[in-house]
């Protein structure tokens, strides 16, 4: 199992404190990344670390692990690689197959044409996980002649290691999406990968016992003369089953205790007759565990079936541990039981990470919901409490929400506020920016595409729409939507249903759409670029996100904010403002909002070099020493002034808007920002380029 601190690590980047960092402005990209199916949550580490380890059976751990693995790291294939005899053998493959996950068992070498033999036997010889966030660009493995013939994308192998020793590896790849492999998948599955060690050597184990017990019933049945070979075997038995670093308990048919391991006597203490006295159960387990299982556990000793419990086991010194029992009979040829075997794996540690994860991630909801000033969004002026209102009366319905508003004004916070605060807060909220997809893969990437349905479609993809099932699916920037795919989305929004691109029949889902754009969309409907039918549909409930410059109120909480934030990820202590930098933030007019104004403040904390903040007037676009504050200045006049100021950008660098050494760049602004401001202004920056 991980160690605490690295669960820690794993719970803080969690998908719950990653949607903070979303909310705060994070973000990472879109472009590619499949969100969880159901967010790593405290209940989903758990019960996927249960899956695993409750498994003995080898055929049936294996489809498990495989299973269980592929679903929650959101890709198309996995393996499981093992380490048998000084070899390295694929003992198992689970793939994505007609909506469903199918595991296969394979038993084979590793094959150059089947998976990076390179990486995988990198990570063999290292015990170092390889994960490349797109195989397509230049990495240390691009040589590998499976990457290239087969175009991987996403990439994670990880090792198998149990109390140092390697056991296998677990390989997964997705051929399509890039940046699959978030902190948050990443912990998880290294979690899995951790439990997977144990489960696979405990029932590697136990596949060891039924074999040697299969021999010894075959002596039992033998002439009578062939004591000396019998009494060899049960010697033998007894030597590998007191070999084995597990607590091991024979028991009768009925349950009665008949002998034990030199696990189960050096771990209690106690002597070979008191762990087959009849009040041993009481000395050796927790009272409360023993009154627990006593009824379940007799019940189903009658009915002759496999179980587990969890049970507190006493050690010599007093303390209690946590064990995984798990109970399987041994029957005769008849059939009749004739004993029964009852395995113990030592699981304190992964307890203790449940409860630890339980914990943290209480403590984590607590304090979104304390500190986080509904979800993320500070500020208490006029403007923003009456969307805030307005969120409020929505988020219990399962309306349609068209969010609106200028770039950078957190039209994403507000869509996971209504989703938070809806019947539909414990299932997936899907966000995808819609202008940052292709338009040739935005319908792929919506509602999803079976294999073979264009090049490179090598097997069936869930969409997003199948992906928020249940759930809130976010289109940002909706009024990029080509035509084609604004009728795909139509029919979602009409008939609940959609078909994958290439697919033949209908999908319906359950699924709450929110929607976002920084367009004037009602202008987008008269001039024909978008459907007029589309957007009644999204309009249902509108929602228009206030502009910082009318919510000026508002600055002052939010520049503390960021200070507050920055300072703290920086190690620095800055205790306010100088007065000139509060005047000048109040002053201008913020084109690209609280993102502009969260950018503004972080570059001004990582230059600063005492306890006071002050910013560089360069900094605010359009604007350079001594010149008059925007908010002075009428609507005319401010849209002219700025259209020279990105015109002189423009010229400086060439036409480029993005880049180190682009108009962005020189004027303090996102890239995305200034190409909003470009459009609004009607300015063609291709006169700018260089001939």
């Amino acid at each position: 199992m991980m160690a605490l601190p690295e669960l820690e690590a794993f719970c803080e980047d969690s998908d719950l404190v990653r949607s903070r960092r979303n909310h705060r402005g994070d973000r990472p990209s879109t472009r590619g990344e499949r969100p969880a199916a159901a967010g790593f949550d405290a209940a989903t580490v758990i019960q996927a670390l249960r899956t695993i380890s409750g498994e003995i059976l080898i055929d049936k751990l294996v489809e498990t692990l495989m299973v269980t693995a592929v679903q929650h790291a959101g890709v198309e294939r996995g393996l499981l690689i093992v380490g048998r005899a000084e070899e390295a053998r694929v003992e198992a493959e689970a793939a994505a197959q007609r909506g469903a996950i199918v595991a296969r068992r394979l038993d084979t070498l590793p094959d150059p044409s089947s998976l990076p033999n390179t990486i995988v036997k990198y990570v063999l010889r290292t015990r170092e996980t390889v994960m490349l966030d797109d195989a397509s660009a230049p990495n240390p493995f691009s040589t590998d002649a499976y990457l290239a013939e087969h175009c991987i994308r996403s990439l994670l192998c990880l090792p198998l290691v149990k109390e140092g020793t390697l056991v296998g590896a677990l390989y997964f790849e997705d051929p399509l999406g890039s940046h699959i492999f978030t902190p948050s998948r990443i912990g998880l599955l290294t979690l899995l990968a951790s439990q997977a060690a144990i489960s696979l050597e405990n029932a590697h184990l136990f596949a060891q016992i039924r074999s040697e017990n299969i021999l010894l019933r075959e002596e039992l049945h033998k002439p009578v003369s062939r004591t000396h070979d019998l009494a060899a075997a049960n010697e033998e038995l007894r030597r590998t089953i007191d070999a084995i670093p597990h607590a091991i308990t024979i028991l009768g048919p009925d349950g009665s205790t008949l002998g034990a391991n030199a696990f189960v006597l050096d771990f209690t203490g106690l002597s070979l007759d008191e762990v087959r006295a009849d009040d041993s159960r009481v000395r050796r387990f927790h009272p409360d565990d023993v009154a627990r299982v006593r009824e379940a556990r007799r019940e189903v000793f009658e009915r002759g079936e496999p179980f587990e419990v969890e049970l507190r086991a006493r050690r010599k010194d007093g303390q209690y541990r946590w064990f995984l029992i798990c109970y399987n009979p041994v029957r005769d040829d008849d059939g009749h039981i004739i004993r029964w075997y009852a395995t113990g794996t030592d699981i304190d540690d992964r307890k203790r990470a449940e409860d630890h994860v339980r914990s943290e991630n209480l403590a984590l909801r607590e304090e979104v919901d304390r500190s986080s000033m509904f979800e993320e969004i500070v500020g208490t002026s006029p403007p923003l409490r009456t969307v805030l209102s307005q969120v409020s009366k929505v988020a219990p319905t399962d309306s349609t929400v068209l969010i609106t508003g200028e770039t950078g004004t957190g039209k994403e916070l507000i869509a996971r506020a209504i989703h938070k605060r809806s019947p539909r807060s414990a299932r997936a909220f899907v966000a995808v920016n819609c202008a940052a997809i292709p338009s040739s893969l935005i319908a792929s990437e919506l509602f999803g595409h079976e294999k073979g349905a264009f090049t490179g479609a090598l097997q069936r993809r869930q969409g997003r729409f199948e992906l928020a099932d249940g759930g809130t699916i976010f289109l940002d920037e909706v009024g990029e939507l080509s035509a084609e795919t604004q009728i795909m989305l139509l029919r979602v929004l009409q008939e609940r249903e959609f078909e994958r691109v290439g697919g033949t029949g209908p999908l319906r889902v359950n699924v709450r759409v929110i929607a976002a754009t920084n367009r004037d969309l009602r202008a987008a409907v008269t001039d024909g670029t978008f459907r007029a039918d589309l957007f009644y549909r999204l309009n249902v409930f509108p929602l228009d996100v206030p502009a910082l410059r009318e919510r000026r109120l508002d600055i002052p909480l939010l520049v503390e904010y960021f200070i507050h934030r920055y300072a703290k990820r920086a190690s620095k202590r800055i205790g306010g403002l100088t007065k000139e930098t509060a005047q000048l933030l109040q002053s201008y007019d913020w084109p690209g909002n609280i993102r502009e104004l969260q950018n503004v403040i972080e570059r001004a904390v990582i230059v600063c070099d005492s306890d006071t903040l002050s910013i560089d007037p360069r900094w605010l676009s359009g604007r350079s020493p001594g010149t008059v504050p925007l908010a002075g200045l009428s609507t005319a006049t401010l849209a002219a002034h700025e259209k020279d100021a990105i015109e002189a950008a423009l010229k400086d660098s060439k036409g480029r808007v993005a880049g180190p050494f682009g108009a962005a760049g020189r004027l303090g602004v996102p890239a995305s920002t200034l190409e909003s401001k470009i459009r609004a202004l009607n300015i063609d920056k291709r006169r700018f380029k260089s001939r």
